[in-house]
């Protein structure tokens, strides 16, 4: 093969992999604004419900998202920029966030993996807990309101049953004003609604709060952990490619010389 020709195909290389790098990175901004749209939309959703969780590994979680989604949309544009411009400096630096952005998206996927692991276990300890000794007391208005949504949203009541608030300081003082179980566990919620716990009035769910906000919570960690590894699976592949275009970029440099 001659050297004319030669010189051909690698530039023929090096442009094909110039768009391709163009493509992975239209992709990967989009796949920031997938993440950068789950971790808000996983705050959003129901955040009233996080004073009720004992750790704050599932905020932790989402926040880390949001953070990453945020630098993937912005390297994502920068790295576009970089391709087309063929600037080996620049191209070093994208490849750098890239690696960073890695680690990070990875370590809110480990985290959301490692929380739904004790998820369960969780709730049972301190759902419970919460709900019979902080709900209505003065100071935890914030706790009182994310149950009362909690059992409306969920039509549940009480962490394992309605028979959970028969012992809890809100029923137990006259604060109540005869009530067996709040008015939130009603299915039709009226000013004191809760002073009759008939299953035609309250609802009872086998397995209580703690069943349904474990499975509501569930289903947004998974889709946590699934979009942080899989957009950081897509990094991975988006770091090789411009590694080998830097690489290309650098031996044309050196022909030239």
């Amino acid at each position: 093969m001659s050297a004319e020709s030669k010189e051909e195909q690698e530039l023929f290389i090096t442009l094909c992999l110039k768009y391709l790098l163009f493509l992975f990175n239209c992709l990967f901004w989009l796949g920031g604004a997938a993440v950068l749209g789950v971790g808000a939309w996983t705050l959003a959703e129901k955040s009233q419900y996080l004073s009720l969780l004992a750790s704050s590994t599932f905020t932790a979680s989402a926040c880390i998202l949001v953070v990453a989604g945020g630098l993937v949309v912005v390297t994502g544009f920068l790295g576009c920029c970089a391709v087309i411009r063929e600037q080996r400096s620049c191209l070093s630096t994208y490849f750098c966030v890239l690696l960073l952005i890695f680690l990070i998206e990875l370590v809110a996927g480990v985290l959301a993996y490692v929380y739904y692991q004790r998820l369960s276990q969780e709730l049972k300890q301190h759902l419970s807990r919460t709900m019979t000794e902080n709900y209505g007391q003065p100071g935890k208005e914030a706790i009182t309101l994310a149950v009362d949504e909690l059992q409306q949203d969920l039509k549940c009541c009480g962490s394992n049953s309605s028979h959970d608030w028969v012992s809890s300081v809100y029923v137990t003082r006259r604060q109540a004003e005869g009530r067996v179980v709040p008015d939130s566990c009603c299915k039709t919620v009226t000013p004191h609604c809760g002073r009759r716990d008939h299953p035609s009035n309250i609802y009872r769910v086998e397995g209580g709060c703690i069943t349904k906000l474990e499975q509501f919570l569930a289903d947004h960690l998974l889709i946590i952990g699934a979009v942080g590894v899989g957009v950081a699976c897509l990094q991975l592949m988006g770091a090789a490619l411009t590694a080998c275009f830097i690489y290309l970029l650098y031996k044309e440099e050196e022909a030239e010389l």
